[in-house]
């Protein structure tokens, strides 16, 4: 049997770990016991505060894996509920286990009845993620009985509840923002279609759920349903090392997400296009970009992983055509983005700064053609991460090395100073 392998930091050996793929980590949990030293690592880009088995990025090679299956081939083959089963089980359904997941997700889509009277506590202009933070954060004041985190089979139906009730709760805070009444769900339609008819539906007439809408729709969730240790991923696993109930948890991610520097960026995408607005616009505002005094940026290029094509882009391009054919939408915006990817794809400044279109260029002009006002955007970004979030909190709860968050700092405030007295000063 050999040594592991270990690398020497000043006069004390630390173990390099291996995952299954992807760089190394050294271990340097004993480095402030042996040197007195913390690292400095601001935004924690070089530090690895978990292991996970769930999703792996590449991001030069721009790659996207869910338990070892490739983006690219769950969003073509599979469908939202399969990857969730997925995501918190780690293998693939067989054909009566996703039966029976989606039988129990689709019976704890409903949510309790008190929580319509808790929506009218909100303005209503409120943002949907505002709502969103609020309603989510409350629902264990609803459902106590599975905020028992020690218990596996409470956490599993903490887990269900959440993943069921985001439809529910997302489609509740559109409605109260537009003055339409509540639907309450129905079992009979799938997971995305339900989302679909509780949003757009209304009491006086039957709603019929578009099937390539509907299909979009999941390609969208399965999309954005986990990417590794992102920041609002982080906050929920932050939040759970305190030991907080699951709720909070994802209450927390939500305020996190809500950032436009993380889960903004399909708007501010979809703004700039249309402030392009035409074709022949596209080099005016490629100019700018690359001028330096110009605080001129495209949104929806490159990413903080990605120095590759966003994998997920390449199904987002495919999803766009389907759906303007489907509404016979005819959207200067969409000939606006083809041809500035075109032509940024081809461009020697984009190509060294490796800046290629990413999931959030073309998911915007996506969602405004089936209806979703650009509030909403986040709030379906939330919606599909749950699964994500949930699965990242189980897994962390479930691992014997976990302990609660505690990053450290560089201190550089004043050293200490004697009090001086109000009347001295």
């Amino acid at each position: 049997m050999t040594d592991a392998p270990t690398i020497k930091l000043g006069n004390h050996d630390y173990a390099v770990m291996s995952g299954s793929v992807g760089p190394d980590v050294i271990d340097i949990r004993k480095l402030y016991a042996d040197t007195g030293m913390f690292t400095y690592d601001p935004g924690f880009t070089s530090t690895a505060s978990c292991e996970s088995a769930l999703t792996y990025i590449d991001g030069d090679e721009g790659v996207l894996l869910h338990r070892g299956y490739p983006i690219g081939q769950l969003a073509e083959e599979s469908s939202f509920m399969e990857v969730s089963y997925l995501l918190l089980n780690g293998e693939l359904p067989s054909k009566q286990e996703l039966a029976d997941f989606t039988t129990t997700i689709s019976r704890h889509t409903m949510v309790h009845e008190q929580l319509a009277s808790f929506f009218h506590g909100f303005r209503r202009d409120a943002h949907p993620m505002a709502v969103m933070c609020g309603v989510v954060g409350a629902l264990s004041a609803f459902y106590p009985d599975s905020t028992e985190i020690h218990d596996p089979r409470q956490r599993m139906i903490a887990s269900h509840r959440l993943i069921a009730k985001m439809p529910t709760i997302a489609a509740m805070a559109y409605k109260y923002s537009v003055g339409q009444p509540f639907l309450y769900p129905d079992n009979n339609l799938s997971y995305t279609g339900n989302f679909l008819r509780m949003t757009f539906g209304v009491p006086a007439e039957p709603y019929e759920v578009n099937p390539v809408v509907e299909k979009a729709m999941d390609r969208i969730f399965i999309l954005h349903a986990d990417h590794e240790q992102n920041a609002s991923t982080s906050t929920v696993r932050l939040a759970g090392s305190s030991g907080a109930n699951p709720f909070a948890c994802i209450a927390a991610g939500i305020a996190c997400l809500w950032g436009p520097a993380h889960g903004g960026a399909n708007e501010a995408a979809l703004n700039m296009l249309r402030e392009i607005g035409t074709p022949d616009r596209i080099p005016e505002f490629i100019a700018r970009a690359k001028d330096k005094n110009d605080p001129f940026r495209l949104m929806g290029f490159g990413h903080r992983v990605y120095k590759n094509y966003d994998p997920r882009a390449t199904v987002m391009q495919q999803t766009v055509r389907e759906v303007f054919d489907a509404l016979k939408v005819s959207d200067p915006v969409f000939e606006v983005a083809l041809q500035l990817e075109h032509m940024a794809l081809n461009d020697p400044y984009f190509i060294d700064k490796k800046l290629f279109p990413n999931v959030d260029f073309y998911s915007g002009v996506i969602l405004s053609a089936i209806g979703f006002p650009t509030t909403m955007f986040t709030a379906l970004f939330a919606l599909a991460r749950t699964v994500g979030w949930v699965a990242q909190w189980n897994e962390m709860i479930s691992d014997p090395a976990q302990k609660i968050g505690r990053p450290r700092q560089l201190y550089t405030g004043p050293t200490q100073r004697d009090y001086v007295p109000v009347g001295k000063r």
